[in-house]
Formats: C-alpha cells, sequence, structure tokens
C-alpha cells in the first residue's frame, strides 16, 4: 500500500509521509500517529487519491489546521489527506471571495480587507480553514459562515467534483450538508462580502482579537470551544455554575479563563481529554438537566466508540 500511494503522489507532485505524529498537527497538540498523510495541492491530485482510498477501502480523513480535532492516543489508521498551505490560494472579483479551502480564515480575512470587503471580521481569529468552516458553519460573535457563503465546490468518494449553493448546504448552528456526509471533501468556498472603509474593517478585526485574547485561553493548546451550546443556555455558563473551572483530569483542565475551553497544560492525552469531558457532562446533566455534547470531530475512533455519557 506504502508503495502504491507513493506512485500515486509522485504522479501528481503531492508530498508523502508515513507515520505522522498528529499531536504536531493538532492545536490540541494531541493525538498519535496517522499511518500515512498526502499534502493534497491539486484537485486532480486530491480526486486521484480519493478514487484510490475507495478502491482499496483504505479509510480517509481530510484536515485542515486541526483546529477543532480531538485525535486518538492510537493514531489514526488510514490517510490524512491535508489540505493546507498548497492547496490555499485566494481571489476576489468585485465583492465576491473565491477561496480554495486549504486557506486559513485569518488569511481570508486580510485579503478581504485589502480588497475593502467587510464581512469576515468577526470570523478571523478563528484558527481554522474555510473548508473547515464550512464544514462545521464556524462562527463567532453572533456571526456565522452561512451569512456569507454563496456556494462552494466539493469532491464526492469518487473524486467527482460537484457544485453547492448556499440554500442546498443546509447551513444551522455547526451544521452543514457536509457533517451529515463526511466522505465529501470541499475544495473551494465562494462568498458574498460587503464594500466598506478598509480602516474600519480593521478595526473591527482588531477589536474581535481584542476581546478574544480578553476571555479565552489563547495560550494553551486547544481546539476551540469544547462542549456545542445547549438549546436555551450556554456551555461555559453551565460547567462555571457547577464548580468545574479549574477541574483537571492529568493535564487535561477546564480553562480558569473561560469554561467552555479545556484546555492541554502540558502533555495531556486524549484520554485525559476524554475522561475529563464525561466528567463535566455527568455533573452538569445531574445538577442542570442540561446535556452537553463535544464539539470537536473525534479522530481515530471507531463509530460509537465514544459517548460522554
Amino acid at each position: 500500500m506504502k508503495n502504491k500511494l507513493q506512485q500515486l503522489c509522485d504522479s501528481y507532485q503531492m508530498e508523502f509521509m508515513t507515520d505522522v505524529p498528529l499531536d504536531g498537527h493538532t492545536t490540541f497538540h494531541i493525538g498519535g500517529n496517522a499511518d500515512y498523510w498526502i499534502e493534497v495541492n491539486s484537485v486532480q491530485g486530491l480526486s486521484a487519491a480519493l478514487r484510490f482510498c475507495c478502491e482499496n477501502h483504505l479509510p480517509y480523513f481530510v484536515m485542515g489546521r486541526g483546529s477543532n480535532i480531538l485525535a486518538s492516543d492510537n493514531g489514526f489508521q488510514g490517510v490524512i489527506l491535508h489540505i493546507g498551505n498548497a492547496f490555499s490560494s485566494i481571489t476576489a472579483d468585485g465583492d465576491t471571495l473565491t477561496c480554495q479551502a486549504g486557506a486559513s480564515l485569518t488569511a481570508a480575512a486580510t485579503f478581504a480587507s485589502r480588497k475593502q470587503l467587510s464581512g469576515m471580521e468577526a470570523l478571523s481569529g478563528i484558527p481554522g480553514t474555510v473548508g473547515g468552516a464550512l464544514f462545521m458553519n464556524a462562527g463567532a460573535y453572533q456571526h456565522e459562515m452561512k451569512d456569507i457563503v454563496t456556494s462552494c465546490t466539493y469532491l464526492d468518494s469518487t473524486g467527482t467534483e460537484h457544485i453547492l449553493t448556499q440554500e442546498k448546504l443546509n447551513l444551522s448552528y455547526r451544521h452543514s450538508f457536509f457533517t451529515e456526509h463526511p466522505d465529501c471533501i470541499i475544495t473551494s468556498v465562494t462568498m458574498h462580502l460587503q464594500k466598506d472603509n478598509p480602516e474600519e474593517i480593521l478595526s473591527r478585526m482588531k477589536e474581535y482579537s481584542r476581546r478574544r485574547k480578553e476571555k479565552q485561553p489563547l495560550e494553551y493548546p486547544s481546539a476551540g470551544s469544547t462542549f456545542k451550546r445547549p438549546e436555551g443556555s450556554y456551555a461555559s455558563k453551565l460547567i462555571d455554575e457547577c464548580g468545574l473551572k479549574g477541574y483537571q483530569v492529568g493535564d487535561a483542565q477546564v480553562s480558569e479563563k473561560h469554561a467552555g475551553f479545556v484546555i492541554n497544560r502540558n502533555h495531556a492525552t486524549c484520554e485525559q481529554v476524554l475522561r475529563l469531558c464525561r466528567d463535566v457532562h455527568d455533573k452538569v446533566l445531574a445538577e442542570t438537566g442540561y446535556i452537553l455534547e463535544l464539539e470537536p470531530v473525534l479522530l481515530g475512533f471507531q463509530e460509537g466508540e465514544i459517548s460522554c455519557s
């Protein structure tokens, strides 16, 4: 399998690696090794890699900046298709911005500001890619991807390209067409923005950045918000009310700065994070009746293997 994957990557001039430590590629700094790693640099190469995985019944997982992922200590037995800097072009045409899926949200927002385009300021501090942000309909400060996305292109598991318009993306809180079809891979995203004064755009970006630094534990590795917002309340509020700020299992800790974040204080393992999350889930349920659901994508686990209860 290794030799065949190497030959495929050579054909499309894609970098290929084996036994890649995932803790160096996730913002949580957690995870064992991935068997295989492909650095995607073109739609054609990605399509060929998908067909290969499909034909050989080889599991694959799409990773951007690793910002919303909790990877197993046992790693991933399959192929990581990394959509990053080699697949991150950004172009503007009037008030329309088109980004390859590997472009970071910060890079896209900065590019937009230079083109005097507003609409991405609140998203600019989210440490993910544009493709990953659309996958989960990322949002912050009452702004979401669904507010600006008009369409996207994606590949299905056979490597065939499709286009989805906004109304078919089924965007809602941390949900999209792609969370229902995780075998499909976003390749580009088109957004409609508004013309505005570039100084005012930059001012808003700086203000959102200030608010993040003030309230979020950015000095520690994490996967961002650890629990989804339950209907009728907020995860951080419930966790704080249950006296769980600072609660720790090994090197995994509920942030003392923001209870909605579980942080890696030093060398936390995935097992420690999951054990902490189960404890938080159980205490919040027992004391408030609210059920907290994990927000990060779990990588390297069998379906049904993980539960917070």
